[in-house]
């Protein structure tokens, strides 16, 4: 499935919120703290009366930006999270944070969702010690995500796992190994992303 490579700190800007949390964007969006765009300066973020369906596409549109998934992908995610037990936002929230590309971007071994897809496209992850090149893998509990031999001497990975000092409940990050233990299936609160999964939830059952 196609990756996003666009502009990472537009389409930040056109919602005014902070949807990757690295400093660069958020040095760009306090600087230019309009919608991008030629008339942008002369718009405020998400002005005037809008339509609860618009409401909800810009959820989805978040959503998407922040897991780096597409359209078909995400709906494929809410079809299958709408099966599952339990509230389908929840479910679905879960499906994408045990993606193999996010673990490995909450985890501190890439910088962003999308330098952790490359990392994993280039066959750099070890999943239960078998490299796993696919971004999508599902990881279950109790696996053990780690970097290959070879890019642990990376100084760039070194770098990026030194300076995290969050890590979510449900993984068990070994820094100095390079290796992450999803514990647990992320349950409900527990995945920090500014969407409201209900929205996005709503916004695809109007099209069943």
């Amino acid at each position: 499935m196609a990756s996003y490579h666009g502009p990472k700190a537009k389409p930040q800007r056109r919602f005014g919120e902070l949807l990757v949390p690295r400093p660069k964007y958020s040095r760009i969006l306090e600087n230019r703290a309009y919608p991008p765009g030629e008339h942008g300066r002369e718009k405020s973020f998400r002005s005037g009366r809008r339509s609860n369906y618009a409401l909800q596409l810009d959820e989805k549109q978040k959503l998407s930006f922040i897991y780096n998934v597409r359209e078909r992908q995400l709906r494929n995610y809410y079809k299958k999270a709408a099966l599952m037990a339990g509230p389908t936002g929840v479910n679905m929230l879960s499906l994408l944070e045990r993606r193999l590309d996010n673990i490995v971007y909450r985890s501190g071994l890439a910088a962003t969702i999308w330098s952790a897809r490359q990392i994993v496209g280039h066959g750099h992850i070890l999943v239960n010690g078998r490299r796993v090149n696919l971004p999508s893998y599902q990881v279950r509990a109790n696996d053990v995500i780690e970097v290959s031999d070879k890019m642990k001497k990376n100084v760039h990975i070194q770098e990026w796992i030194q300076q995290s000092a969050y890590f979510p409940p449900y993984m068990t990050v070994d820094q100095e190994n390079f290796r992450v233990t999803l514990d647990r299936v992320p349950e409900e609160g527990e995945v920090q992303t500014p969407v409201d999964i209900q929205m996005v939830v709503e916004f695809y059952n109007r099209l069943t």
